[in-house]
This record gives C-alpha cells, structure tokens and sequence, in this order.
C-alpha cells in the first residue's frame, strides 16, 4: 500500500526557517508530479509547489523567492525549503504525488503544522 508521510513542520518566529520532507513508499514503479499544498484554517487548500521527475519547478506567487522544491527520486522523496516565513504562512502542508503502482493515482500525505508565530 502507498503512502505518503510527512515531517519537519513546527512553530518559528517570522523570519525563520523550515525544512518539510515527505517520503512515500510501498511498492512503487515510478512517481510523476510531487507537490506541496497548504490549507489555512477557514481557506480553501492551495497549491505551493510542485515539481516534475525531471525537476521542473512551479511556485504559487505569495512563495516565490521564499520556498524550494526539490526531491531526491532514488529515495522517494521531496522537499520543501521555507525561508523569511511570514504570519500568513501558518498551515498544515500537505504532499501530494502522482505515483505509478499497482493502484496509480494521486496520493496525498495526513499533513503537518507549520505555525509562525512571535
């Protein structure tokens, strides 16, 4: 069965930093898109970031110049690199990826809190 399990969030004061990870695994044949999504409370989930398998990149504006996409294919892996965090940066994060298994589909991970705060 695949999953998506994320880490990294917390609490930090504005300006800080913050690294995500989310990691899939099961048994899995390739993994397209991986992306990171943010749902503030009372908002609608929004798209962060994403990258393709070749790395391709795409942020949303109120992001850019801010965060880093990356991931590391031969562990499944992708990254969210947070820098100069703002108030309105605080919510769960959530990944989402499209991976290539025996059930292929989008598959999102159960989030993590990402609080700024002073």
């Amino acid at each position: 069965q695949v999953q998506l399990v994320e880490s990294g969030g917390g609490l930090v004061q504005p300006g800080g930093s913050l690294r995500l990870s989310c990691t899939a695994s099961g048994t899995i044949l390739r993994i397209n898109d991986m992306g990171w999504y943010r749902q503030a409370p009372g908002n609608q989930r929004e798209l962060v970031a994403v990258i393709t398998s070749g790395g391709g990149t795409n942020y949303a504006d109120s992001v850019k110049g801010r965060f880093t996409i990356s991931r590391d294919n031969a562990k499944n892996t992708v990254y969210l690199r947070m820098n100069s965090l703002k108030l309105e940066d605080t919510a769960v994060y959530y990944c989402n990826a499209y991976i290539i298994a025996s059930a292929s589909g989008g598959y999102w991970g159960r989030g993590t809190q990402v609080t700024v705060s002073s």
